[in-house]
């Protein structure tokens, strides 16, 4: 079995590599089959190539065994349909089976992607926290003793009347907002605001809290335009 398994391969690679076009390249591993793509072409193009060298492969690799495929995207952060392309034309050809598809791309922390947005809708009630990494929008109540922890801003269409620490991994220019801002304790970065009765407004509806060099500052949310240049967009 191991022999007809190494023949079939043999006869796709015709003996090497196959770089036809240069921007695939698949070579026989002990393991199966390794597909190097090109991580500087247009997908596209990736995608018609590997059509093509698949219908241009020996017909004997398609019967014979199973044949393992591992993908290497080199630098190239592949999206998940386009992974999913990339295991559909493969799985057309006969008996190569996908076992990987690797990318060496550093993906972006979640917690430095302040945009991506998490929606909450409830009560946080004393001893409870609600953590995120991004904005985080609180459709409720965060009662006293409770703590609402992101690393972008906070938006609260409720009462505040806990603690809030938005900017959590040290980003300044996070906001922190409340349809009622009565919080016990206010956080952005690493700056603490001042105990609430030394500077809570009378009334403390719709306001937010942000930072302007390093003093924590509250403002009305109709004032808001003022700092953020660009409209707050909500993107679940």
């Amino acid at each position: 079995m191991e022999s007809v398994q190494e023949t079939s391969r043999e006869s796709f690679l015709g003996g090497a590599s196959v770089t036809d076009k240069q921007h695939i390249t698949i070579k026989g591993v002990k393991e199966g089959l390794v597909f190097l793509f090109d991580d500087k072409c247009e997908f596209s193009a990736l995608l018609d190539e590997l059509q093509f060298k698949l219908e241009k492969s020996h017909q004997q690799l398609l019967t014979g065994p199973l044949v393992h495929v591992h993908v290497k995207l080199g630098t190239r952060q592949a999206s998940d349909d386009e992974k999913e392309s990339i295991k559909a034309t493969i799985r057309q050809r006969g008996n190569l089976l996908v076992q990987s598809i690797e990318s060496d791309a550093l993906e972006e922390p979640e917690g430095e992607n302040p945009h991506n947005l998490k929606v909450h809708t409830g009560i946080i009630r004393s001893g409870q926290t609600l953590e995120h990494n991004g904005n985080l929008l609180l459709m409720g109540d965060l009662n006293p003793g409770g703590t609402l922890l992101c690393t972008g801003d906070i938006y609260v269409l409720g009462a505040l009347r806990g603690l809030a620490h938005a900017g959590s991994q040290g980003r300044e220019e996070s906001i922190i907002a409340a349809s009622l801002m009565r919080p016990t304790q206010l956080r952005i970065g690493e700056v603490i605001s001042r105990p609430p009765d030394e500077w809570m407004s009378g009334d403390a509806a719709m306001e937010f809290a942000y930072l302007n060099e390093g003093v924590m500052k509250i403002d009305k949310m109709s004032h808001l335009h003022r700092l953020r240049i660009q409209p707050v967009v909500f993107k679940a």
